[in-house]
C-alpha cells in the first residue's frame, strides 16, 4: 500500500507563496480551480505567514478533492506554516485528512 503522503503519477506540484493572507486568497483560489481534477501536491516550504482566508481555501480544496476522489497533499511545509496551522487548531496531517466513510 502506498504511503498516504507519497507522490502519485500525474501529480501537479504547486508552490505556495510566502504570504498566504487575504490579498493572496484570490490567486490561491484561481490556482486551485485551474488544477481541479488533477492529483495535487502543495509545497508550503516557502510560506512565512498563513491567514484564515487561505486556510479556508485549503480546507475547502481538501474536501473538494476528497469528494472528487482525487489525491491532494502537502509535499513540504515550513515551520511558519506549521506554526500558523497549529495556532488555528490544525496540523499538517489533519489539513487534508479524509473522513471515514
Amino acid at each position: 500500500m502506498a504511503e498516504a503522503n507519497a507522490p502519485v503519477e500525474g501529480e501537479v506540484v504547486c508552490a505556495l507563496p510566502a504570504v498566504l493572507d487575504i490579498t493572496a486568497a484570490s490567486g490561491l483560489h484561481g490556482t486551485l480551480l485551474a488544477h481541479r481534477g488533477a492529483p495535487l501536491a502543495l509545497d508550503a516550504s516557502a510560506v512565512k505567514r498563513l491567514g484564515g482566508q487561505c486556510l479556508q481555501l485549503l480546507i475547502s480544496a481538501g474536501r473538494t478533492w476528497g469528494a472528487d476522489g482525487v489525491p491532494i497533499r502537502l509535499s513540504d511545509s515550513s515551520e511558519a506554516f506549521q506554526r500558523d496551522l497549529a495556532f488555528m487548531g490544525l496540523s499538517c496531517d489533519e489539513l487534508f485528512e479524509r473522513e471515514a466513510a
